[in-house]
């Protein structure tokens, strides 16, 4: 099989619903594929989203594995030679798809490829990054990033035009191409997964790493071009606030710390 599509949903049945639609008016004409979803439980019934597509097949977790955990129990369920890790708050054009692949198995050199996101009104989405300093999240999440607002751009990649194919130290993971299984030049097969020290959020920051340390280039595709619902659930609430308030808020400085232990 060519493709396995992996989508990890949690309380977003409407929006998977949307994300499906998409894939059904994808070109994907000449390619074997599947559809991967993985309930992480959250309750919902997706079962009538599936009903009348065999290519899809729904995997129900037992427990919410944050979503490198979902993601990687996709991909041991996928058959596909190559994956696309997609959020279900994502609609894709329909060229998307093939623009992706096509790049991979024409550039044996890049381990990922992703594409431009766009939110809902079509401005652009800053979805490709450099690998952060330390004190980073700090800059983006309270008014010391207006002190070093170049640092934070640049780690932003705003001085770049977003039109261009460029090789990017990471991507945002709401949308990932790679071969599930890569032939590295040292003869060994590296086999891309999400570490799942991160409940949420780094994890496609350190997939970054583990292709740079495979030295497997992570490329920015614009010429595909996907819708991004990006909601940074993080980062409702002022620093201030969220620190004692937000569940989420310290999920992401307790990845930041896994992220900085382990890359350090």
């Amino acid at each position: 099989m060519d493709l396995s599509i992996i989508i990890v949903n949690y309380k977003s049945r409407d929006k998977l619903s949307n994300c499906l639609a998409s894939l059904g008016r994808a070109d994907l004409n000449g390619l074997s594929y599947e559809i991967v979803i993985v309930e992480n439980n959250s309750k919902e019934d997706l079962k009538d989203l599936i009903a009348t597509n065999q290519q899809t097949k729904l995997i129900i977790s037992q427990k919410n594995l944050g979503m490198g955990g979902g993601n990687n129990l996709g991909l041991e369920a996928a058959v596909g030679e190559y994956a696309l890790i997609l959020n279900p708050d994502t609609i894709l054009t329909p060229e998307a798809i093939k623009i992706l692949l096509n790049y991979l198995k024409n550039n044996p050199g890049a381990g990922i490829v992703g594409p431009k996101l766009l939110y809902p009104d079509k401005t652009l989405q800053y979805s490709c990054s450099r690998f952060p300093s330390f004190f980073m999240p700090v800059l983006r999440r309270t008014f010391l990033g207006n002190f070093f607002k170049a640092s934070r751009d640049r780690f932003t990649m705003n001085d770049f035009d977003h039109n261009s194919i460029q090789a990017v130290d990471w991507l945002m993971g709401s949308c990932l191409m790679f071969k599930r299984e890569i032939n590295l030049k040292t003869g060994e097969i590296f086999k891309p997964r999400f570490d799942e020290r991160y409940f949420m959020y780094f994890e496609d920051t350190d997939l970054g790493r583990q292709m740079a340390a495979r030295d497997l280039k992570v490329i920015y595709n614009p010429e595909a071009v996907v819708i991004h619902d990006h909601q940074r659930e993080s980062a409702k609430h002022a620093w201030y606030i969220a620190i004692f308030h937000d569940r989420l808020t310290w999920i992401h400085i307790f990845s930041w710390f896994k992220y900085f232990l382990k890359w350090r």
